[in-house]
């Protein structure tokens, strides 16, 4: 009956009357229709917003577990370890020649030492370093726990290119700081990390960050720049699977004397270094993932911080200044425990037992074996007679083992492609393509 009365009342309206009131229900019926349109969108957007932050909260979950279950294995390969598998694992050596000798069988098979380090010495060409490298891999997996060894090298371009005439022909980074862009490094790097990665290498003690105006392993003199090009170059290198190295941390740069020959110290106050040789580690550190990259350690002294020890031995520098006001969480390695900056004032085995106190990670000895052993024997001797706590022994061992677990997921080299990959005819051109755009 109402249905029939608002029927008859539309008909008794004029035609224009009648036309606004059917505009009138158009008009509603698609405002109606666009509500529903934009309750709908709403309804499909949470939908979708929450099927991603399940996702988002099943990774993350996932994350968690991977981390725990990582956490959960070290701990465990810890406890089965004995101390003289913890003390090899803390150490990385150099050894002669261009095959596994007798004394770098024994310190792997009888010591567990936990990585090498290369010169020229052990290198003559891509297909026999990828060799090597697979020899010293396989004597480290059918040791007790399999523990992959860390396989390392100076190639920071220039002057310092082990086997110089077989790899690329890198340039210095004081070239590169000068005539190239950070993109360009970071090209560097990556094509330097391939290169080194198909002959079995895992890590480049580079790139240098030391500020200087004459030294050709500097980018410069300028931190912001420094630390520009330096990140470029650990990710480069990360971003091919090889770890980097900062160095030579807190910054070699104000000393004229080499570390190599003599000890040296730098005479400023701390607000300087850390507004200037400091700031490029520090800001790599807080903007990078700590675990691919190390950072070494300078056998310089720091008066400002500690007036007696050079910073490779200094807790001051290395627990107190890099862990704790720059939050560095990664590996720290010495600088060669040869050098003359430290051998002429310390003993081998003193050495190693104060670098450890200090909070040093990895102990590098780079030459003779008969001072890696001192090293070893000397530390093994500390911890037993209670001069080193094994809590800091355990500290050290299980960032080693997080940083091979986390890492080292594939350590063969194919001797073959190693050849083809090593200083191609693509490199080459990229490189000399750098020198021509100056």
């Amino acid at each position: 009956m109402i249905k029939k009365c608002a029927a008859k009342s539309i008909k008794g309206l004029s035609r224009k009357d009648r036309e606004n009131v059917n505009e009138g229900q158009s008009m509603k019926n698609k405002k109606n229709i666009y509500w529903g349109l934009f309750l709908i969108a709403i309804l499909a957007f949470t939908v979708v917003s929450i099927q991603l932050n399940m996702d988002v909260d099943s990774r993350a979950e996932k994350g968690k577990e991977a981390g725990a279950d990582n956490h959960e294995s070290i701990e465990k390969l810890l406890k089965k370890m004995t101390l003289e598998e913890k003390i090899g694992q803390l150490m990385m050596v150099g050894f002669k020649g261009t095959e596994k000798s007798s004394e770098i069988t024994e310190l792997i098979e009888q010591k567990h030492i936990g990585g090498v380090i290369y010169f020229d010495r052990n290198m003559k060409s891509p297909k026999q370093v990828a060799r090597l490298s697979n020899s010293l891999q396989q004597m480290a997996d059918q040791s007790t726990h399999s523990l992959p060894l860390m396989v390392a090298i100076d190639q920071e371009g220039g002057d310092i290119i082990r086997m110089k005439e077989r790899v690329s022909p890198l340039p210095a980074q004081q070239e590169i700081g000068k005539n190239a862009s950070v993109e360009d490094m970071y090209k560097v790097a990556k094509l330097n990390g391939t290169e080194l990665g198909s002959m079995g290498i895992n890590i480049n003690f580079a790139p240098v960050l030391d500020l200087s105006k004459t030294d050709k392993r500097s980018f410069g003199q300028d931190p912001e720049k420094v630390y520009q090009y330096g990140k470029k170059a650990i990710q480069g290198l990360n971003d091919v699977s090889i770890t980097g190295a900062l160095k030579h941390f807190p910054g070699n740069g104000r000393s004229e004397i080499d570390p190599h020959v003599e000890t040296s110290s730098v005479e400023a106050n701390q607000l300087d270094l850390e507004n200037s040789d400091i700031y490029p580690f520090k800001q790599i550190i807080s903007e990078l993932d700590n675990q691919k990259f190390f950072v070494m350690v300078t056998h310089i002294k720091y008066p400002a911080y500690d007036k007696e020890k050079p910073a490779s031995l200094s807790k001051i520098i290395i627990e107190d200044l890099l862990r704790g006001k720059l939050k560095y969480e990664g590996l720290v390695v010495t600088d060669d425990l040869e050098m003359g900056a430290v051998n002429k004032y310390f003993s081998y085995e003193e050495m190693g037992k104060q670098a450890i106190l200090a909070g040093v990670d990895l102990l590098l000895v780079c030459h003779e074996y008969s001072h890696e052993l001192e090293v070893y024997n000397g530390l093994l001797q500390a911890v037993k007679a209670g001069e080193v706590p094994m809590d800091r022994i355990d500290e050290s061992v299980k960032r080693v083992l997080t940083y091979k677990l986390y890492n080292m997921k594939q350590t063969k080299a194919d001797p073959d492609q190693a050849e083809k990959v090593v200083k191609n005819p693509e490199s080459i051109k990229f490189i000399e393509s750098l020198s021509e755009d100056e």
